[in-house]
């Protein structure tokens, strides 16, 4: 964890990162993934809207989403050291990375 305003605001959960032991980090990640509300992403991505012109509060819950895959992509990312990042920058899906 790391602290904010020199212990007087609120306390941010540090991401883990990958030190070679898969397993390990699986679980950290998962954990941290579901304490951020993001796990539903992972196993079934976004939604997609079957109507072609969408309403907006559909447009709303499309961009919502959106941008919790970013944020998601932006953990894992973080998660993993530059060399394991090379291999996989490619991957556009939350899952596969």
């Amino acid at each position: 964890m790391v602290e904010v305003n020199g212990g007087q605001g609120f306390v941010v959960p540090a991401i883990p990162n990958f030190e070679g032991h898969y397993d390990h980090l699986a679980k950290l990640m998962e954990s941290f993934i579901r304490s951020k509300e993001y796990w539903d992403l992972i196993e079934h991505g976004i939604t997609l809207p079957t109507e072609r012109v969408l309403t907006e509060a559909q447009q709303k819950t499309l961009n919502d989403q959106k941008l919790k895959v970013l944020k998601l992509k932006n953990f894992l990312y973080q998660a993993i050291s530059r060399n394991i990042l090379d291999t996989i920058i490619s991957t556009d899906i939350s899952k596969e990375i």
